[in-house]
């Protein structure tokens, strides 16, 4: 199991743009910063990447390897809203 640089380049695109609509599309009011939403992206594109390599899914192309892509976005979407549903039911009650 090998990371190229294009999966690791592509894996932080994947979890910048992810991680950013992964706060839109969770309602209400969220408690936690942006950047964190970011690096949650970014660290389950990761973890796609890998779990595509390690499955077997990802292949050698010369272009983009749109089953990597497509594992990378939907790790990278279940992550940002579990951690964004979890982290905006926490309240404070008084």
């Amino acid at each position: 199991m090998e990371l190229t640089v294009w999966g690791i380049i592509t894996a932080i695109v994947v979890g910048l743009i992810v991680g950013a609509l992964g706060r839109l599309v969770v309602p209400g009011r969220q408690n936690m910063p942006i950047w964190l939403h970011l690096l949650i992206g970014v660290g389950a594109a990761l973890l796609g990447t890998v779990l595509a390599r390690a499955i077997g899914i990802a292949t050698e192309t010369s272009g983009i390897d749109w089953t990597e892509l497509l594992v990378q976005v939907v790790v990278a979407a279940i992550a940002v809203a579990l951690v964004a549903g979890v982290g905006g039911r926490r309240r404070v009650t008084r």
